[in-house]
């Protein structure tokens, strides 16, 4: 048998890096004719569009709270509003004098908050922890004890409105959704069919409705001389309808469950609660994660709508301190872009935390 020669493999080429600046930019900017014309007709228009809104928006902009000042020819943006009427946007038609009061309860409210998503404070002193700070809030808010003037809840808005019907909302409907999710998948006919009316029902009308309804329909059907706050009557409309769409999102996670798992949970002697408790819910839950952070942020959103019923927050609160003022009624744009940026810092921060909640929640798939 003859014997064979060697023949080495020819040399392949070095592996191109795809790491770093230039080499996205290359794939996803410069990938082909057509991605490239876009890149260069969009970057025209950024070239074009970008500077003078930098301009408007900084170069020429008049900070000082002086409306003739940003009546001048050639000025930029009126930042000056935001100076003169910042307490009355932030704080609504709560007394002038008394405005550290919401600032206070505000602050305790975003502190815990932050102190819910942080997972050392993930304690069962948590609970506790709500309650001690709902209580101080309304307390420092409505006042009446302590020396406090009471202020009632129809005077209070801005941001500290908003924050306290977005948190109590969200935090009421998610055990609500959490339950009207599992009465829609149970195997007893009243409970199913009680759970689907209502989500049905309530998802079958828009929130603002909801709101009429429970400001001003409501109390028509309460005993003569009995009356339920607006703002409690709010809360509770809010919280319905965030709860059908909430519940909603959650069965879609209990239906992705094999059947398999359920069964084999009943072949091991798990009672109905401890088969959703310990397997169903911990996955339904970790799948659904951005569905549900989702409805938190269109919940913190849709509290803009309580105006209606004469609840100022914050936007109410920004019409409410422009409207009154006819030297600063031109100037509304600039009122709505600050608002704008309270609602994005809120709603970004969401949005983070919602990636970090899946990474975390997923760490045995990425093994």
């Amino acid at each position: 048998m003859a014997a064979q020669t060697f023949q080495p493999i020819p040399a392949r080429p070095a592996p191109v890096n795809n790491d770093g600046l230039l080499p996205w930019v290359r794939k996803n900017l410069f990938g082909s004719l057509p991605t490239s014309a876009g890149t260069l007709v969009i970057g025209a228009l950024l070239l074009w569009i970008v500077p003078q809104i930098v301009s408007w928006v900084l170069f020429r902009a008049v900070w000082v709270p002086h409306a003739d000042a940003c009546r001048v020819d050639g000025a930029g943006a009126c930042w000056g509003v935001i100076a003169e009427k910042y307490r009355l946007i932030l704080f609504g038609r709560y007394p002038f004098e008394e405005q550290w009061r919401p600032l206070v309860a505000t602050l305790l409210m975003v502190a815990l908050l932050v102190a819910s998503c942080t997972r050392a404070f993930w304690r069962p002193w948590l609970a506790v922890l709500w309650i001690a700070v709902l209580a101080t809030f309304f307390t420092i808010m409505f006042g009446g004890v302590l020396g406090l003037s009471r202020v009632e809840t129809d005077r209070w808005g801005g941001l500290p409105l908003t924050i306290l019907l977005a948190s109590l909302s969200v935090s009421m409907a998610f055990p609500i959704a959490l339950l009207v999710a599992l009465g829609r998948n149970s195997t007893l006919p009243a409970i199913r069919s009680a759970c689907t009316i209502y989500v049905e029902l309530i998802r079958g009308v828009p929130l603002i409705s909801v709101l009429f309804m429970a400001s001003f329909m409501f109390p028509l059907f309460m005993p003569q001389g009995f009356t339920i706050d607006v703002l409690i009557r709010v809360l509770v409309g809010i919280t319905l309808f965030a709860a059908a769409y909430m519940a909603e999102v959650i069965r879609g996670g209990l239906q992705a469950i094999p059947k398999g798992q359920v069964e084999a949970a009943a072949t091991l002697g798990l009672s109905y609660w401890q088969t959703q408790r310990k397997i169903v819910l911990p996955q339904a839950l970790a799948m659904v994660v951005p569905g549900i952070v989702n409805g938190f942020i269109s919940t913190f959103k849709d509290t803009s709508l309580v105006t209606i019923v004469s609840l100022y927050e914050l936007t109410g609160s920004m019409g409410l301190a422009l409207n009154s003022d006819a030297d600063w009624r031109p100037f509304k744009i600039e009122g709505y872009l600050f608002i704008a940026s309270i609602y994005f810092i809120f709603c970004f921060s969401m949005s983070r935390y919602s990636r970090w909640v899946e990474k975390q929640v997923n760490r045995s798939k990425l093994r």
